[in-house]
């Protein structure tokens, strides 16, 4: 999909800030939801998305929601090190399919990275359930 087009309000991210696809929810607020991965490419890989814009991408982002934004990315960035103690974390996004999105609709990835641990590729690895995935964001919410 090209870097630039309309907003697709049906997009996955979106039903599941409507509720219409459940989550398993690491933290909530008026600004930012945030959820685990369910193709992570490691334990704890956990998403932050924007709540109150249509941004496809980061390029999208109204400069007025950005700082409040990439404030509750660094607050979950810091619970994911906080509760689970890796050796490193990956903060990284995409923009447009050639570049590696998936879903059009912003959001970053917060990847814990352990030494001699070999990443999974993105979006292709098998889905993870809900009960493997609860408990690590529990482990996650607790540092919040």
């Amino acid at each position: 999909m090209t870097l630039h087009a309309d907003y697709d309000p049906d997009n996955i991210f979106a039903k599941i800030l409507r509720g219409e696809i459940p989550c398993i929810k690491v933290y909530e607020d008026d600004v930012a939801l945030s959820f685990m991965d369910v193709f992570p490419q490691s334990e704890g890989h956990t998403l932050v998305i924007p709540k109150r814009a249509n941004a496809r991408n980061f390029l999208d982002m109204p400069g007025n929601e950005l700082g409040s934004y990439m404030q509750r990315v660094q607050k979950i960035a810091r619970a994911v090190e906080a509760g689970l103690q890796p050796d490193g974390l990956v903060v990284t996004q995409f923009n447009g399919a050639p570049a590696g999105q998936t879903v059009f609709h912003l959001h970053f990835h917060i990847i814990p990275r352990w030494e001699g641990e070999a990443l999974g590729r993105h979006a292709g690895g098998g889905m993870a359930s809900a009960e493997t995935l609860e408990p690590v964001a529990a482990r996650i919410r607790a540092k919040l």
